[in-house]
């Protein structure tokens, strides 16, 4: 099995002139791509336009309908440019609809307090090398093999394993090396809404209106390929869900704190 063609995806639109990309069909999820490799092809248009000593500071986006596999177009506009940081902008079109609007901040390091705070990390990884995929394969997406990784204490979706909290550990499969910043959005999306594990009927699709994004390391200071992904549900009410997540590197360091609106359909009685 190959590890993954994520790699070659994006080195397709960087090294395209027209801001084109194409997605093949293993990152389907239900009716659209993976949102965590869609949110990477806007990260991939707009780092064209800023200068590479500019780290990546805080994403937003705004999954406005199905991403399908296949071709489609980013559209950046860099917004301001300061003596600091850089404000851009993507819209991800195809077909002539946008599919996807996402801001970013880019920051160059400057001079400040260092505030270490202890998030309750605590090293050991499981020795896994198995695609997450393999715990669960009935109720996770295809895509999962692109990952290895492990579930750490319940609350899979669909489990009846009420929890407010899910804990994965996981890595790409594939070299991101050239693409930190694609490496930490792709993976930051693979947690499925907490509130999932309230169910047992996989008759419950889900999907992501607004995620938000805030990387507190440069993702080009992380070497780890290794992340745990803490999860916490905040409030579940009229069909929508809202939960915040913190995603750890190997070495304990705070990679990047995630923001989520989901929206979610209860299952009907049969």
């Amino acid at each position: 099995m190959k590890d993954s063609d994520l790699p070659e995806i994006l080195g397709g639109l960087r090294d395209s002139g027209d801001n084109l990309a194409d997605v093949s069909r293993n990152w389907s999820q239900g009716r659209s791509v993976y949102g965590g490799v869609a949110a990477a092809l806007a990260v991939t248009g707009m780092r064209k336009e800023v200068r590479r000593e500019r780290s990546l500071r805080s994403l937003m986006v705004s999954f406005v309908g199905p991403l399908q596999p296949g071709r489609s177009r980013v559209h950046t506009r860099v917004l301001r440019e300061g003596g600091n940081v850089s404000q851009t902008s993507a819209e991800i079109v195809q077909d002539g609809e946008v599919c996807l609007q996402a801001l970013a901040a880019w920051g160059k390091p400057r001079q400040g307090l260092h505030v270490a705070i202890d998030h309750g990390f605590r090293p050991g990884r499981p020795g896994v090398e198995d695609p997450l995929r393999h715990q669960d394969p009935k109720r996770m997406p295809g895509f999962l093999r692109f990952f290895d990784g492990q579930w750490v204490g319940g609350g899979t979706p669909m489990s009846g394993d009420v929890k407010n909290r899910i804990n994965i550990w996981a890595a790409h499969r594939a070299d991101l090396g050239d693409f930190p910043d694609e490496a930490i959005v792709s993976i930051g999306d693979l947690p499925p809404p907490v509130l999932l594990n309230r169910f047992r009927d996989s008759r419950a699709p889900s999907s992501s209106l607004s995620w938000a994004l805030e990387f507190v390391t440069p993702p080009e200071q992380i070497e780890s390929r290794w992340f745990l992904l803490r999860f916490d549900l905040e409030w579940a009410a009229d069909g929508y869900t809202q939960q915040s997540g913190k995603i750890f590197a190997e070495d304990g360091r705070l990679a990047a704190l995630s923001r989520q609106t989901m929206v979610y359909f209860q299952p009907k009685p049969e």
